[in-house]
């Protein structure tokens, strides 16, 4: 999560968050916390239409691993920053359950193929391509030339 969101969730300024953690550099090691890179940072500013010039922020953003996030709750000792990091923890225990339902429920899978005869192959089939996520395929921005030497490139 980035110290912008965990801010708001904390009711604290970003400033504040992170002056209360780098006066406390060794409960953060590169694990629990780092920070992004000029690249990354203008790459999610482009993602979030920051401005530049005026407002907006001027350095990167500082991205907290789950052991971050509940460090930060001793912190930032307050009553309301013990219930935020107890809610943000909750949703990462139902995040880790629902992946590990998803394994099992691969795995009960291929048992129940390996069980049953090839008649049931195009139901397993059918249910494994169900469960694999959707691709993803971009169009070309911008109008499609018409003639027949170069029909996927956009026009300029």
């Amino acid at each position: 999560m980035l110290d912008q969101d965990l801010a708001d969730l904390y009711g604290v300024e970003t400033k504040r968050l992170v002056q209360a953690v780098k006066r406390n550099p060794d409960r953060f090691p590169e694990d629990f916390m780092f920070q992004l890179t000029k690249d990354e940072f203008d790459i999610l500013r482009s993602q979030i239409v920051t401005s530049k010039q005026r407002g907006g922020r001027r350095y990167a953003p500082y991205a907290f691993s789950e052991q971050g996030v509940a460090m930060l709750s001793s912190v930032l000792n307050s009553r309301r920053a013990i219930h935020v990091n107890i809610e943000i923890m909750r949703a990462f225990v139902r995040l880790r359950k629902m992946l590990a339902s998803h394994v099992e429920l691969s795995r009960k899978l291929e048992e129940l193929e390996k069980k049953y005869d090839s008649k049931f192959k195009v139901i397993f089939d059918i249910l494994k391509r169900l469960m694999e996520p959707p691709d993803k395929k971009k169009r070309p921005i911008g109008f499609l030339r018409k003639d027949s030497t170069r029909n996927d490139e956009p026009c300029k």
